[in-house]
């Protein structure tokens, strides 16, 4: 393809915004229009500069990020972390959790309860004060394009779906395995060896669930977490 570049009058903006991992949506018009017309012009462009360019039909772009880049790294498995709070949590209110994820609002007033609720599993991502709930997480937030914030209020855009793809994958697995596991025979016990001194049964039922029996919801959930980016590594 033959690329000419003075078609390209905003290369330099959408170059710098999404290298720094930000994600262009319809809310940065400009940039968005840009893209929109000449996307393959980008993605080849980028592509041969060592970028991928990813098209969200959804309505947002951007790169592929680095995995490698540990900083990247660790903004990412907060913001996802978060998500998955933010999904149970607002379950547990009887709130939509994709009404209120796909371009609803959350107050800054309700981080103080957030924060205390779930507090273990934001000691694993290293926020412990809602000041720090507010500079890792909310704010970079907005600095990648994921929310915006006006007056207190973070109002969530397209791009969280990246977030919420991923939370609602993890849930759907999990109630399969809930599912099949309720309706499937068990398997028949094996004794250990007698002279083993362990006394106890087992199976070998994949989806036996024994070991998690005593598990709370909240190290569920950070289990899950965990068990995902180990896949995505």
């Amino acid at each position: 393809m033959h690329l000419d570049l003075s078609e390209l009058s905003q290369l330099a903006p959408i170059f710098r915004e999404l290298f720094k991992g930000y994600h262009v949506s319809r809310r940065d018009p400009e940039l968005y229009a840009q893209l929109s017309n000449f996307q393959d012009q980008y993605r080849t462009l980028f592509k041969a500069l060592g970028f991928e360019l990813v098209c969200d039909t959804r309505g947002f772009y951007y790169f592929v990020p680095d995995l490698a880049a540990a900083a990247v790294n660790k903004t990412a498995q907060r913001l996802a972390l978060f998500t998955f709070i933010l999904v149970e949590h607002l379950a547990d209110q009887g709130r939509d959790p994709i009404a209120v994820l796909d371009g609803g609002s959350l107050g800054r007033d309700e981080l103080p309860s957030l924060l205390e609720k779930y507090r273990d599993l934001f000691i694993q991502a290293e926020v412990q004060t809602v000041e720090e709930l507010e500079e890792k997480i909310m704010r970079r937030m907005t600095q990648l394009g994921f929310a915006s914030e006006e007056n207190g209020v973070y109002r969530f855009l397209p791009p969280m779906h990246r977030f919420l793809d991923v939370c609602l994958s993890v849930q759907q697995d999990r109630d399969l395995a809930a599912s099949l596991h309720s309706v499937l025979p068990l398997p028949a016990p094996v004794l250990i060896d007698e002279d083993s001194d362990e006394k106890l049964l087992h199976t070998d039922d994949p989806l036996d669930l024994a070991e998690f029996a005593d598990e709370s919801e909240e190290d569920a959930l950070a289990r899950a977490i965990a068990e995902e980016q180990e896949l995505d590594a």
